[in-house]
């Protein structure tokens, strides 16, 4: 997430996206984070908002989700999608790291495929640590990280420890 790209790369990304999700819905990925009516959700390192878009579909009216991302291309697709499908509990926030949310505000975080771009991963999942509530699930995947790197990278610190593997996630609990 730290490396900017440019508008020609974050098209073509775009576009690769748009076709995996013909292949792996969003809706069925985020079945594995358990996201309910009402839950408020970050997406850090959102991309195209494609997981964002489903997750505010998850939430309905009375949740809300944050799309984070660095790169303002990603922000603008996002927003773009959201009035497009007349989405409406999107708010975008872009950033490399803080998310600007208040502590213990936040039920499911969702890293998908930004861990490894990371330039300070500790000081990232400090902050997912610091809005996530008690109990709150960081569901993870990274195709370019192998099982045993996830897992060690994301408890090495304590802040999560891992609740379940499920078929494209793994889900982490907030420790205390």
């Amino acid at each position: 997430m730290d490396k900017l790209v440019s508008s020609f790369h974050f098209k073509i990304m775009s576009l690769m996206y748009k076709i995996r999700d013909l292949f792996l819905p969003p809706r069925n990925i985020l079945k594995e984070a358990e996201i309910k009516p009402g839950f408020h959700v970050l997406d850090y390192g959102c991309g195209p908002g494609s997981y964002s878009i489903a997750a505010a579909e998850l939430v309905g009216t009375t949740g809300k989700v944050y799309a984070l991302d660095i790169n303002s291309l990603a922000i603008q697709q996002v927003k773009r999608s959201a009035l497009r499908k007349r989405v409406t509990n999107i708010e975008t926030i872009r950033s490399d790291c803080a998310t600007g949310l208040e502590n213990s505000s936040i039920d499911v975080v969702l890293l998908y495929d930004t861990f490894h771009t990371l330039r300070n991963p500790n000081s990232v999942l400090e902050e997912l640590h610091r809005v996530l509530k008690p109990n709150g699930i960081l569901s993870f995947s990274d195709h370019h990280m192998k099982e045993n790197e996830i897992i060690s990278k994301v408890t090495s610190r304590r802040l999560f420890r891992l609740l379940r593997k499920g078929k494209r996630t793994y889900s982490f609990l907030k420790e205390k």
